[in-house]
């Protein structure tokens, strides 16, 4: 029999009514909620998930509109995982003469000062300022987005990296040339006197046994100028990590990021570079400008570290094909140390043009250092030898290497592209190793697909750069490899080392710790991703000096996609919303956060 509120009345249950009364304000109080924060997904993807559980669908749209949203401030105090907020007046421009291109921590002009010795490139190296400036990064006038991909390989804008000095100083070797609102980049170069196409085949011809794009996948290039070498040959199927210091040659990695193709700022000086140890099937210098026998022998050893074992050094200098006195002392010096450290000429060759080359393979064992007669450079002692490649010094020892008819022989990879969902090499020797990695790579394929793709306020054909900042096994840049980007894997330095397993995988990465500046050009990067990474962090670092990073690598309508629990985002949110990015949340646990133009009014010196 129905219930009138009337007849409740005239009995006086006045407890019911009450009851009641509570029940329709709680009832609509979870009707507002849940307008305003729907739950998005049918299935939830956090850390812990199964890689098997069925793929989620997005239902609801996002939980506001941020373009009408007024930003929250933020409390610039030191923060202990919880963020306050309060006036935007607190964000300052940064004002200097390197303002619009600063990078902190090659930047840091009173620590190059007090430098005691500038000879091994000690300027060049990474000096951090304490604290970081806590200013944001001015625009250079005229910016505008991105030219897109592949056109971008060949031009960019030339206000958005309005620098003019290498179109005159390499005019003659064709590198980079200004052309009305752009500069445009002809694949010439100091080596490439018939281009780099042809530089590219002439390697391959000259040693078949490197297969472009299936037995050698990841190579670095050494002092890489503007990238060109790398760019090309992205069209082999070959991924290049293009690097080079900031030094006189002005802007050529921030040219080689502009362009859209993979580039760090690093140099060979008294620190080991931040790889890990049997990283890359080949390493390139052309006129590289590095004297490999200086100190010992020691940026030559560096390379011999992190080149994988039979992986090959591709050397095209003066030295290799000229005859005279300079060049033949710096030859011979050369032959001494890579018969020292058991390196073998597969190939020495010159081109039409006279460009020479010299490929030298690294040994597959130790067996060979056992049969030198002079022990000289020594080989490393595993118990007194460190595995971090992080703010460690340069070794002055030979990297062990597998010993032959132990079992302990060395792998490898598959040919690209089955490398990628192969098993790594690397990978730990644990029981419950290869299958934690397998699932890995099943979880991150779904929660890409399902989520990330088709479910998330990103316009992926305007995102070219992509930098995961917590890594993992490289999960997520692998199940992107079919579109046309790359990533940069990030390794954080206390997170567990898998930057081997990345590198096994055909993939590029480095290592590095957020609570200090990252070594790119400001405006370098379209997307940002990290899983879980805060919480940590908070334990060490300000996360507000981790947005201003983020803010300072991130192009002006670029994006940040984070996974993260529903603390970290409530905290990171009204300091993304206080830089003005537009912020867009699903399920409590994914931030998209989209970059504007906006820069503060108020500013800083540097």
């Amino acid at each position: 029999m129905a219930i009138s509120v009337q007849n409740l009345i005239k009995e006086r249950k006045y407890p019911f009514i009450f009851s009641l009364f509570l029940l329709l304000v709680f009832v609509a109080f979870l009707l507002l909620t849940y307008t305003e924060s729907p739950i998005t997904f049918t299935a939830d993807f956090t850390q812990s998930q199964s890689a098997s559980s069925p793929p989620p669908s997005i239902l609801n749209p996002p939980i506001s509109n941020p373009s009408t949203d007024t930003p929250p401030k933020h409390d610039l105090s030191p923060s202990n995982g919880t963020v306050d907020v309060k006036l935007d007046s607190d964000w300052n421009l940064c004002e200097g003469g390197v303002a619009v291109d600063y990078i902190p921590c090659l930047d840091n002009f009173k620590a190059i000062k007090a430098l005691q010795s500038r000879r091994h490139m000690e300027h060049r190296e990474r000096h951090c300022p304490e604290p970081s400036p806590r200013c944001l990064i001015p625009l250079p006038r005229g910016y505008k987005g991105p030219v897109p991909w592949p056109k971008s390989r060949d031009m960019i804008w030339f206000d958005n990296v309005p620098h003019s000095k290498l179109v005159e100083y390499k005019k003659d070797q064709n590198w980079v040339r200004k052309s009305d609102d752009y500069l445009v980049f002809p694949g010439g170069g100091t080596q490439f006197k018939d281009g780099v196409t042809h530089y590219i085949n002439f390697i391959e011809q000259t040693l078949p046994i490197i297969e472009w794009g299936k037995h050698t996948r990841v190579i670095l290039d050494v002092g890489c100028g503007v990238a060109s070498f790398g760019g090309y040959l992205l069209d082999k199927g070959v991924i290049t990590m293009s690097f080079a210091p900031k030094d006189e040659h002005e802007a050529q990695i921030q040219f080689a990021l502009e362009r859209g193709i993979p580039a760090t700022l690093s140099v060979i000086g008294t620190q080991r570079l931040p790889f890990p140890d049997n990283a890359y099937d080949l390493i390139h210098c052309a006129r590289c400008r590095v004297h490999w026998d200086a100190d010992g022998g020691k940026p030559l050893m560096e390379l011999n570290r992190i080149l994988r074992p039979g992986g090959f050094f591709v050397w095209s200098a003066t030295p290799v094909y000229r005859t005279d006195e300079r060049d033949q002392n710096v030859w011979n010096a050369m032959v001494t140390l890579t018969e020292s450290m058991c390196w073998k000429v597969v190939a020495k060759t010159v081109d039409a043009s006279g460009i020479g080359l010299v490929i030298y393979q690294k040994p597959v064992s130790s067996s060979c250092y056992k049969e030198r007669k002079e022990n000289n450079p020594p080989v490393c002692d595993p118990n007194d030898r460190s595995n971090s490649s992080w703010y460690v010094p340069l070794d002055s020892c030979l990297a062990p290497l597998p010993v032959a008819g132990t079992g302990n022989s060395y792998s490898w990879p598959a040919p690209w592209p089955n490398r990628l969902s192969s098993k790594p090499p690397g990978l730990s020797a644990e029981h419950d190793a290869e299958e934690i990695f397998y699932e890995d790579t099943k979880h991150w394929s779904a929660l890409v697909s399902d989520v990330y793709l088709e479910g998330l306020a990103i316009n992926w054909s305007n995102v070219r750069n992509v930098m995961d900042m917590n890594a993992g096994f490289g999960g997520f840049a692998a199940a992107l490899i079919d579109l046309p980007l790359w990533v940069m894997n990030v390794i954080p330095v206390k997170e567990p080392d898998t930057l081997s397993v990345i590198f096994d995988r055909g993939l590029i990465g480095v290592y590095h710790d957020w609570c200090e500046s990252f070594n790119t050009y400001p405006r370098t990067y379209d997307l940002l991703h990290s899983s879980f990474l805060f919480k940590k962090l908070t334990q060490r670092c300000n996360i507000v000096d981790v947005a201003v990073e983020m803010d300072r690598i991130l192009r002006p309508g670029g994006y940040v996609l984070l996974q993260d629990t529903v603390e970290m985002i409530n905290n990171l949110s009204p300091i993304f919303r206080s830089l003005h990015w537009s912020i867009t949340l699903y399920q409590e646990q994914f931030l998209v956060g989209t970059k504007g133009f906006w820069r503060p009014d108020e500013k800083i010196k540097i």
